[in-house]
């Protein structure tokens, strides 16, 4: 499904990884992510979901976020992390089309 940028470049919300490879990263890392879920607000580009405010946690969301880029370019990851370790915010966002492509392909 491609969608236009805001400089009306058209941007292919697609996943990279073979079918295979999704199913495997569905099973294994998103499965993770979305057991450890506090709590998900929508934003008008995607969502944000809180997780706590571990190390562990801390180390997983960056895994996430380094193959995802790869695989879903089109993703933009904001993470905020309370200095005292209380909770982890994970802002998802993208150009038109983000929204549904995490709730139907990432199922978060």
């Amino acid at each position: 499904m491609a969608h236009e940028a805001t400089n009306n470049t058209p941007v292919n919300l697609n996943c990279k990884l073979t079918a295979p490879e999704l199913r495997m990263r569905k099973a294994t890392v998103i499965a993770a992510l979305q057991r450890q879920v506090l709590e998900k607000k929508e934003l008008p580009d995607g969502f944000a979901f809180k997780f706590d405010g571990s190390d562990a946690t801390l180390n997983m969301l960056t895994q996430f976020i380094q193959t995802e880029r790869l695989c879903c370019s089109f993703f933009t990851f904001t993470v905020q992390v309370q200095a005292d370790a209380s909770f982890i915010w994970l802002h998802l966002s993208g150009p038109e089309g983000t929204k549904p492509f995490i709730t139907s392909e990432l199922g978060l």
